[in-house]
């Protein structure tokens, strides 16, 4: 009896620690959202990959035995979106702890200028690194006679939904050539859901801002002869003149099946977040996104991935950073 009865007392005793450690784990649990874009674009696949490099669950295997190099109990996730607008307002409320945004829609909110004039500024937004240049695709069927962003007045055109910055700038492009969104027959399709429109021939041109190549584009240049129009000429130097944020940029010839070299303009990825963050996990997240170990996920995980380097980390930023990632970048000398 006495026996079984100290059999029963180590039982619950190593449930009893069993049972605290698996408190204590989960109370050094720490969950990481990252608001990125429609899942047939850039941002969602590159959002995944960096979710997958700041992760480190408990139990994970140590870094330097080859295993996460993420930051202790983290757990991050990147959540598809409507793009760029959405992300910052889901970080401004509360709703996402992080998020991808284009370098203009950035700095709009943060001022509260631009195409988000009259509203409140987005004070708290910071950043914690640029990623990779953005180039406007305008795509259209190879044989439709669209050849610069003037043609499209009076034609079906998708500009994306509102909320995305594929949309904002759509509009400022418009405008740079003398047009403006009642001059097209307006939609509001995402993604797939455009390319599908294109394909079907329910609109006749397509707007996406996205690093190249982007998914859902390949496989449609794979389907059906499509074509890059050109942003070029007057009216992208008007554009780039009055919106600093925008560069004259080329995507080259064969990045999708048989589409020619097309000069375009381009912004800014960047990855933002809230001032309201904790300074040493934004730190340690920033830390972790430029492990040496991270650059081989980069690599391998996206085409896109490749762009984003420690070198260019602060290229185009036009908002204050989070002081955890400030204080990364003096460390690593990029901050004097």
């Amino acid at each position: 009896m006495k026996f079984t009865k100290g059999i029963k007392a180590a039982l619950l005793g190593a449930a009893l620690v069993a049972g605290a450690a698996t408190m204590a784990a989960a109370q050094d649990l720490k969950f990481f959202t990252i608001g990125t874009g429609g899942t047939a674009y850039t941002y969602y696949p590159v959002g995944g990959v960096i979710a997958n490099a700041i992760s480190k669950p408990p139990g994970s295997r140590p870094c330097e035995e080859g295993g996460s190099c993420g930051v202790d109990g983290l757990i991050a996730s990147a959540v598809s979106s409507r793009g760029s607008v959405d992300n910052i307002n889901a970080i401004i409320s509360g709703l996402r702890n992080s998020g991808f945004a284009q370098s203009d829609v950035a700095y709009w909110a943060y001022t509260g200028t631009g195409t988000r004039e009259g509203k409140p500024p987005a004070e708290d937004l910071r950043a914690i690194a640029a990623l990779f240049p953005e180039h406007i695709h305008l795509v259209a069927l190879k044989d439709s006679g669209i050849n610069s962003v003037a043609d499209l007045k009076g034609k079906r055109v998708s500009l994306d939904e509102p909320g995305s910055g594929t949309y904002v700038d759509a509009n400022l492009i418009l405008e740079s050539a003398g047009l403006s969104a009642d001059d097209v027959q307006a939609e509001a399709l995402k993604g797939g859901a455009a390319s599908e429109a294109l394909r079907n021939g329910k609109i006749d041109a397509f707007f996406v801002v996205a690093g190249y190549p982007t998914g859902s584009l390949v496989e449609l240049a794979s389907a059906v002869p499509v074509k890059l129009v050109p942003i070029d000429g007057a009216a992208a130097k008007t554009l780039t003149d009055k919106y600093g944020f925008f560069a004259s940029s080329d995507i080259p010839a064969g990045t999708y099946k048989d589409v020619d070299a097309v000069t375009t303009v381009a912004v800014g990825a960047q990855w933002l977040t809230s001032a309201k963050e904790d300074d040493e996990l934004i730190y340690q997240i920033t830390k972790a996104l430029w492990n040496d170990k991270t650059r081989k996920l980069l690599d391998v995980g996206h085409a896109k991935g490749k762009t984003i380097t420690l070198e260019t980390a602060l290229d185009g930023i036009g908002i204050p950073l989070h002081p955890g990632a400030e204080r990364f970048y003096k460390e690593a000398g990029l901050i004097k």
